[in-house]
Order: structure tokens, then sequence, then C-alpha cells
């Protein structure tokens, strides 16, 4: 005697996007996504923390950048303050830099990033300056 046992039951259609839910990606997570894949760049650092226009800390190439995000709907703009190693062309670097960025997080978020200003606060030479009192 054989037997038939019931298949799999019919599967409905995915919903469509608009009614599976919303993704919201926010200025803060965008922030540590772009502050973290500009340290994947070669020669830049961090930028020193600012209080009132003035530099609280070190600029150091072992410190993150600082990023600051803006996000539209489905499109983020950034700002980035960060240093570079020296005698690295800032022309060059900087550019490298945005473009990875903007690879960066829109690959992660599927944002499209429509802008990136850098700043950038220091330039940092390989010599370590000694300072001594005569």
């Amino acid at each position: 005697m054989t037997t038939t046992l019931p298949g799999p039951s019919p599967r409905t259609a995915p919903a469509g996007l608009g009614e599976r839910g919303r993704l919201t990606v926010s200025d803060g997570t965008v922030e540590r996504i772009a502050a973290r894949a500009v340290t994947e760049v070669d020669g830049i650092g961090g930028a020193a923390t600012r209080m009132l226009g003035v530099a609280v800390g070190s600029e150091d190439l072992a410190n993150p950048a600082k990023v600051t995000a803006k996000v539209s709907g489905e499109t983020a703009s950034l700002d980035v303050r960060l240093s570079i190693s020296y005698p690295l062309s800032v022309a060059r670097t900087t550019e490298r830099a945005r473009e990875h960025l903007m690879r960066r997080v829109e690959e992660f978020t599927g944002l499209t990033v429509s802008r990136v200003d850098i700043t950038v606060t220091a330039l940092h030479s390989g010599v370590t300056e000694t300072r001594r009192v005569q």
C-alpha cells in the first residue's frame, strides 16, 4: 500500500516593500560606521576634541577621526575632522578618504552618501619633537 504525504502548503508571495516595514538608520549609527571606515585609510588619524573652538587634548594619528552625519531619507552627508601623516599629499589622501567613506557607508547602510566635507586639522611628521629646558 502506498501513502501520499501531504506536501508543503503553498507559500504566499512576500509582502511588498511598503508592507514589510521600514528601516531607519540613525545619524549616530552612520557616524560610528564612518569613523571606523576612515581608520581603514592609510595615513589618516584623529582630530582633537574641541570645546568652544579650542582644542582639548591632542590631535594624534592613534585617535579616531571625528565624524558628524546627517541622514535625510535615503541619503546621508558627512562632516569629517581628521589629521594626516606628513609628507602625504593632503589632496590625494582626502580624496581617497572621501571615496572610501562613500563606498563603505553605502555598503553597510544602503544609504547614498551625497556629500563628504573633510577638514584637515593637523599634519603629523614621523619625527617626534622633544623639548628641553635650558
